[in-house]
Order: C-alpha cells, then sequence, then structure tokens
C-alpha cells in the first residue's frame, strides 16, 4: 500500500511540474509561433518587419583581427544581441545611415541597451578611423578580410543575387551566436526597434 501511495505522489508531483512548466512555457512558444510563425499574423497596426530567417542560421565561433592588430573574443557574437552590419570599411552613405540607426535604436531601448551590442565586419579597405571614433566609440569592429575570418559569412543569404559585403543590411544576431533577422536598406527605421523590443520582452537570454 505504502509503495502505491509513493508512487500516486509521484506522479501528483510530476503532473504539477509539468503543468507549471506548461504555464510558464506555452505562452513563450505561441507568442513566437504567432508572431514568426507560417501563419504571418501580426498585431494590428504593426509596422513592418525585416526578413525572418527560418531556420535561424548558427554562426560559426571565432577570434577576428581588429583594426588595432589585436583579435576579439571568439565568443564575440554570443550572450548579447547583435545589431550587425558588414561592410567596405571607408563605410559609404548606405553604410553610415546604417550604423547611425543601430546606435539611436539602441539608445532607444534605454535600461536594455546593455543586452545588446553594434558590431560591424569589414571586407576591404579598413578603416575611416576618424569617423568610426566620432560617431560609433561603442562600435565593435573586426575584419573579414582573410579566407578563414571571411568562413564567418557563409551563413548569410544572399538576397536577388547581391554578394552579402555590398548588400547593404543590418543583421541581427541572438545571444546563441544564431542569425535570425535580416533588414534591408529600404526597411523602415523603426523596423529593427520595434523587432528587437519584442523579442527582448520575450527573451530571457541575452
Amino acid at each position: 500500500m505504502s509503495s502505491d501511495h509513493d508512487q500516486d505522489a509521484v506522479k501528483r508531483g510530476r503532473r504539477q511540474f509539468l503543468g507549471l512548466a506548461a504555464l510558464f512555457f506555452v505562452p513563450l512558444a505561441v507568442a513566437f509561433w504567432l508572431y514568426y510563425g507560417p501563419t504571418d499574423w501580426r498585431p494590428v497596426g504593426g509596422s513592418n518587419k525585416g526578413d525572418l530567417l527560418d531556420p535561424a542560421r548558427p554562426l560559426p565561433s571565432m577570434a577576428l583581427p581588429t583594426p588595432d592588430g589585436g583579435a576579439t573574443d571568439p565568443g564575440l557574437l554570443r550572450g548579447r544581441w547583435t545589431w550587425l552590419y558588414v561592410g567596405d570599411g571607408l563605410c559609404d552613405d548606405r553604410c553610415r545611415k546604417a550604423l547611425y540607426l543601430t546606435r539611436q535604436s539602441r539608445i532607444a531601448l534605454n535600461k536594455d541597451m546593455d543586452r545588446v551590442q553594434r558590431v560591424l565586419l569589414v571586407t576591404d579597405r579598413c578603416c575611416d578611423r576618424a569617423f568610426l571614433a566620432q560617431e560609433h566609440p561603442d562600435l565593435v569592429v573586426a575584419l573579414v578580410e582573410t579566407a578563414e575570418a571571411a568562413a564567418l559569412l557563409g551563413p548569410f543569404p544572399v538576397y536577388d543575387g547581391v554578394p552579402v559585403a555590398s548588400a547593404g543590411r543590418v543583421y541581427l544576431v541572438d545571444p546563441l551566436g544564431n542569425l535570425v533577422m535580416s533588414y534591408s536598406a529600404a526597411a523602415p527605421d523603426k523596423a529593427l526597434l520595434t523587432d528587437l523590443k519584442k523579442l527582448l520582452r520575450l527573451s530571457h537570454i541575452g
């Protein structure tokens, strides 16, 4: 009898645990599925968003050269959300607009600002250092000019046949190092901030 009673107690405890877990995880899963799933559901009045990468694309961990001759931590793209831009180090108008947009969007996150970093991956002609130092002192600049470093760009999507280095896009990387979103130069200015605010509310990582 005691054994049967103990087994019943274990089963009840397991059911209670699963019930509590469901209360926490199910709403989160439903929110992600509704917002980013195949239903393409969006809240009324929502703004246009970036291009979702489904499935997300894991980026390799690697130390990248920096303009000062050093190297980044291999886990550069881990632990925080990352807005990332890929392009020429001289930084043309599209580049400057993208960096300005990510800077202002990060500032607008207020108390969540430290959960986000900005990274510029330079593919050639590094760099307009005076501009970057004056306008973007918090920006992490890394070089992907060598074949080994350029392997980091392998998982990046190519849109309309335009190489990643010339696309002028902003990319969003999650704290696990997965490439999850991409924004064209024509995306609405508020798209980056709107998307990331929602993800930060839903996310318990980064």
